[in-house]
């Protein structure tokens, strides 16, 4: 399936990507006693909303095409993308993934961050 590659992908090249799909979380939520302020969150809750607004634009494209060479022409796109993303909320992927993993840790933390979320979703 061309979606699930583009996922992998991303995991690996940009994000480790826990953040793309939900359920490839499971890597990086080892460790939930990740401190995070709430200006790496809200920085955090950017970069989240615009990675799915990123996912939506590829998705389709990705499974439609059957030539692995425009599969993987999107899929470097889609990852360039993702990659100026994190840059400009000035998160690196690996603190990215630590925060997802905080975030899906802690109840509370995912509330914050959800609230942070839906006024981003609201700003687009």
């Amino acid at each position: 399936m061309r979606i699930s590659a583009i996922v992998k992908s991303l995991q690996l090249a940009v994000l480790g990507v826990a953040f793309i799909c939900g359920s490839s979380l499971a890597l990086a939520q080892g460790n939930s006693r990740t401190q995070v302020s709430d200006q790496e969150l809200t920085a955090f809750a950017k970069a989240y909303t615009e990675v799915q607004q990123i996912r939506s634009q590829y998705e389709p494209s990705l499974q439609k095409t059957k030539d692995a060479k425009e599969s993987a022409r999107l899929q470097n796109e889609a990852n360039t993308k993702l990659k100026k993303t994190l840059d400009k909320q000035g998160l690196s992927i690996d603190r990215y993934n630590k925060i997802y993993a905080a975030v899906n840790a802690n109840e509370e933390l995912r509330r914050k961050a959800l609230k942070i979320v839906e006024q981003e979703r609201k700003k687009s």
